[in-house]
């Protein structure tokens, strides 16, 4: 029986209400987000990887999952050594957009516990302005796990121009070799929607990455992440024809 130290649903960030297609989706999501070629020398992005893959082993597997669910829930239903506080507790991660760290939103966060005999719990969570990736918040439970916690933690939903590296985005800027050799100044859509100034120094590498401070996510202790640009190139080919032919 697989153990339940690590919850494999909060691993993915779904609930066990999740189809096979939603653990699929989430698993390629995210190990494309944490994989360490795209996060060199990241300790926890090898971690993190380790932790997904485990979670998708175990519930992509038919009967591997019934027996995890059913280790869960008898993990779940058990008092705890401190008088039952413990098992109170719950844990969901969840993924916001980039906008929502910057401006704020408000989610609904639904807890289905077997444990409950009153159902699901529903709950709602306030996400102010300015929140940082990776920030935790915790919901009082009601009902009869009162005094107990839902603790939430929210993560960066991967875009389809950024990936966010912490508090940093990361994104691609393709130049024409002319300009890549001559430099100058390029606009690019930042986080907002507004147009962010990229200074291209001459002769930029492939590759390269170009910072431009401030411009990425909220940070824990205030101000925000920097976007980092990186360099690619517009092969250009020309075709003429030989004379006589």
């Amino acid at each position: 029986m697989q153990s339940t130290e690590a919850n494999h649903y909060t691993v993915l960030g779904l609930d066990r209400r999740c189809t096979d297609a939603q653990i699929k989706t989430a698993y390629r999501v995210l190990a494309r987000q944490h994989h360490p070629d795209l996060n060199p020398g990241s300790s926890e992005s090898v971690a993190r990887t380790q932790a997904l893959n485990a979670a998708y082993e175990v519930l992509s597997d038919p009967e591997r999952r019934t027996a995890f669910d059913a280790e869960l829930a008898a993990k779940q239903s058990a008092p705890s050594k401190r008088g039952g506080r413990g098992a109170r507790d719950v844990a969901q991660e969840v993924n916001l957009r980039f906008e929502d760290f910057l401006r704020g939103t408000t989610l609904e966060v639904r807890v289905k516990d077997p444990a409950n005999p009153e159902g699901p719990e529903t709950y709602e969570l306030v996400v102010p302005p300015g929140t940082a990736p990776g920030a935790r918040f915790r919901l009082p439970r009601t009902g009869v796990f009162a005094g107990g916690w839902v603790r939430v933690r929210v993560r960066a939903l991967p875009g389809f121009r950024f990936k966010a590296r912490g508090s940093d985005l990361r994104c691609d800027l393709t130049l024409k070799p002319q300009r890549a050799e001559q430099g100058g100044t390029e606009m690019v859509p930042g986080v907002t929607g507004a147009m962010v100034r990229v200074e291209i120094p001459r002769g930029v590498g492939r590759g390269e990455i170009l910072r431009v401070a401030g411009e990425g996510l909220p940070r824990p202790r205030g101000g925000r992440g920097d976007l980092l640009v990186r360099i690619k190139y517009r092969v250009e080919v020309k075709v003429t024809r030989r004379a006589g032919r």
